[in-house]
């Protein structure tokens, strides 16, 4: 391995490091030894963009992009490497060491194919690579867009999670609770929809590792010509399961869409699927009454801290003040106690007992695997089958497949 891409005639590349110092990364010089021999090469950040230029890029399979913290102040340059390598189908592999999670999701949001830590796990690399070649196998997403049928009316249950302060979870719990949802029947499964209203901060796709396409812009934008067809257009499918409206390319103001456009939106996905899963923004928007009015069951998200409990206060307040019905509302504490720790326990009484709320599910802290399935944009049946915050979302989507079954043999 040389400083600089290798002659044509000794190997033939399909893969180069873009970093500062590739010497900085000594374990990614042995893993791209193991997985490609000599079948590969190192450009730093201003050799890659000019290397991008040249015919030789034409033959590269992918670049790993490796980052420390001190790149961070790159950040434009590292967006540009992306964007460039993207413009000509070469996949990204990023390679990330103490990079904070807000430049972690910018470049994987420009379009990063892979992300894996530094110091690599043993193998993952190897198992990154495979993953972006089996890309170009793979048949494109909106390939898979359902075909949905016109007038169908399934008159499905419609379940919104709402994250009462930031980083409680909600997200999490929609993606989870969405693909337990789907995969939860022994002989036939629901059809199962995720909508991903946070115009803003909407992170969705990020979990699931989907792209985001301007198709959904422009059906939230007319949603009186949608029909049938059009909404299916603006769906991807995830893992021939899981069908997912996305959040928008471009960060939009929440006021783009109106009560009514709300209404026409969750009528059809009610009339095509069993189970419509909304992840809401934290912020409470004038379209807010009516997913709370349409919604069966509201799982509004917390944890055991002061913010949250304030919080939790001031959304009951609004919501009673205009007489919405706050009795759909199920509070999920995130992060609580382990069943040993009886003063954790207490403080949860106590903190429901001073809001005069029931809290309902209590889910645990599931540690370091759920933020690197959600990087991975994974599942955690998938990721993480024994995390005990998986095996908890998994019980949740029983009990309500349960419940509904339960109701439509009493109806």
């Amino acid at each position: 391995m040389s400083s600089s891409m290798p002659q044509p005639e000794t190997a033939p590349i399909v893969a180069c490091t873009i970093s500062r110092d590739v010497q900085n990364f000594d374990l990614l010089i042995e893993d791209m030894e193991d997985a490609l021999g000599e079948s590969w090469g190192d450009l730093g950040f201003a050799e890659a963009l000019a290397f991008f230029g040249q015919p030789e890029a034409n033959n590269m399979e992918f670049v790993a992009l490796a980052i420390d913290e001190t790149d961070e102040d790159n950040l434009v340059l590292m967006t540009e490497i992306i964007t460039q390598a993207k413009s000509r189908n070469i996949k990204v592999i990023l390679i990330a060491e103490d990079v904070t999670p807000a430049a972690l999701h910018s470049l994987l949001r420009q379009g990063a194919d892979e992300f894996v830590p530094y110091p690599l796990p043993e193998g993952e690399l190897a198992q990154a690579i495979a993953r972006v070649r089996a890309i170009e196998e793979a048949p494109a997403p909106t390939a898979n867009a359902p075909q949905l049928k016109a007038g169908a009316s399934k008159d499905g249950a419609l379940i919104v999670v709402h994250g009462l302060a930031g980083g409680t979870g909600s997200t999490t719990l929609a993606v989870n609770l969405a693909w337990e949802l789907a995969c939860v029947g022994k002989n036939e499964s629901p059809s199962v929809c995720l909508l991903d209203l946070d115009l803003q901060f909407g992170a969705v796709a990020t979990f699931l590792d989907l792209p985001r396409r301007e198709v959904v812009y422009d059906m939230l934008s007319d949603t009186e010509t949608m029909d049938e067809e059009i909404f299916g257009q603006a769906l991807l499918t995830f893992g021939d399961k899981l069908q997912v409206l996305t959040a928008p390319t471009d960060m939009l103001p929440l006021d783009l869409i109106t009560s009514e456009d709300v209404n026409r939106i969750l009528t059809i996905a009610r009339n095509q699927f069993d189970y419509v899963i909304v992840d809401m923004p934290s912020t409470l928007v004038q379209w807010s009454e009516a997913v709370l009015s349409n919604a069966h069951v509201y799982f509004a998200m917390l944890e055991l801290d002061m913010r949250s409990a304030q919080n939790t206060l001031r959304f009951k307040r609004a919501l009673q003040s205009e007489e919405l019905p706050v009795e759909k509302l199920r509070y999920v504490m995130n992060r609580a106690p382990k069943f040993t720790d009886l003063s954790g326990k207490g403080r949860v009484k106590r903190m429901a007992e001073s809001l005069s709320i029931s809290i309902d599910v209590q889910l645990p802290d599931g540690g370091k695997p759920i933020t690197q399935a959600n990087d991975h944009g994974t599942p955690l049946a998938n990721s993480a089958p024994k995390s005990p915050l998986r095996r908890e979302i998994a019980k949740l989507a029983a009990s309500i497949h349960d419940l509904k079954g339960d109701q439509a043999q009493a109806a």
